[in-house]
């Protein structure tokens, strides 16, 4: 089976008991990753250094002496990446255990791919406790569609060739969805995607996340990205003007009406 590179950045205000759980989640997969790329964006804290000291003989540890953002920081990464497969993973979150191993087959049986993703099943304090699960477009066909609108990946639950995203220039200087900028890009230009039907990933769901989900910058950010995708011909006019009423609609309810939203149609 081919080898693999796993790619994760970590920031300053990440959690130290979280990041040795998402660690250990790739060491120990079934099928082991050829190398760890951890890119220390920015200064961390003394608890974070204590725990990525700890993992250093698993690590290659990529330094920017300023945080750049989670793209720019994982486009400095992939440069130090030393395989063709890589797989994405965030800090805080939880590969299951053949993850790595499902997504190498897929590529194996399918080589025109150029992403495989997966489902993620949303949880709160524990893996056992999850509460959600955000489902996504399988075929390349349905993804293509999708992703003119929405986001049709599970970003930290992506593996992807290396030359293909280092083709399309890397992710973009967004201080958010940068993922669905690049994927977005990438499927334009005709590259192939597959998402296994299957959550292949524990997602860390928090007050933060809602927070996040419900600040001006991430809709504005949200609605520039698909507007980018219909100035390029990718996205329609009505794909545009749909999620600019949509994530402006989302933005102005209150966020518990927000999370109620998110649960009963975005998530299963």
């Amino acid at each position: 089976m081919e080898k693999y590179s796993v790619l994760m950045s970590l920031y300053k205000k990440e959690h130290p008991e979280y990041l040795r759980l998402a660690l250990d989640s790739m060491i120990n997969q079934s099928v082991k990753p050829d190398e760890i790329v951890l890119v220390e964006d920015g200064p961390l804290t003394d608890e974070l250094y204590a725990v990525v000291e700890e993992y250093k003989p698993h690590l290659h540890i990529v330094i920017n002496e300023k945080n750049l953002g989670l793209g720019l920081a994982l486009n400095e990464g992939l440069k130090a990446c030393k395989n063709e497969l890589v797989a994405r993973m965030d800090t805080d979150d939880i590969s299951k255990p053949d993850r790595c191993e499902k997504q190498l087959k897929r590529f194996e049986e399918k080589p025109e791919l150029a992403i495989v993703g997966s489902h993620i099943d949303e949880f709160v304090g524990d893996p056992s406790s999850v509460i959600s699960q955000r489902r996504v477009p399988t075929t390349s066909e349905d993804i293509y569609n999708y992703a003119k609108k929405r986001s049709a990946f599970n970003h930290p639950a992506v593996m992807y060739r290396k030359s293909a995203v280092m083709a399309e220039g890397g992710y973009s200087d967004l201080k958010r969805n940068q993922d669905v900028d690049l994927f977005g890009r990438m499927l334009f230009k005709g590259y192939k995607a597959e998402n296994i039907d299957e959550a292949l990933l524990w997602f860390r769901s928090s007050d933060e996340l809602a927070a996040r989900r419900k600040s001006w910058e991430n809709t504005k950010s949200y609605i520039a990205t698909i507007k980018k995708f219909w100035k390029m011909g990718y996205s329609s006019f009505s794909d545009y003007a749909m999620v600019a009423v949509a994530q402006t609609g989302m933005f102005v309810l209150p966020a518990k009406m927000q999370n109620w939203v998110y649960k009963k149609f975005l998530r299963k």
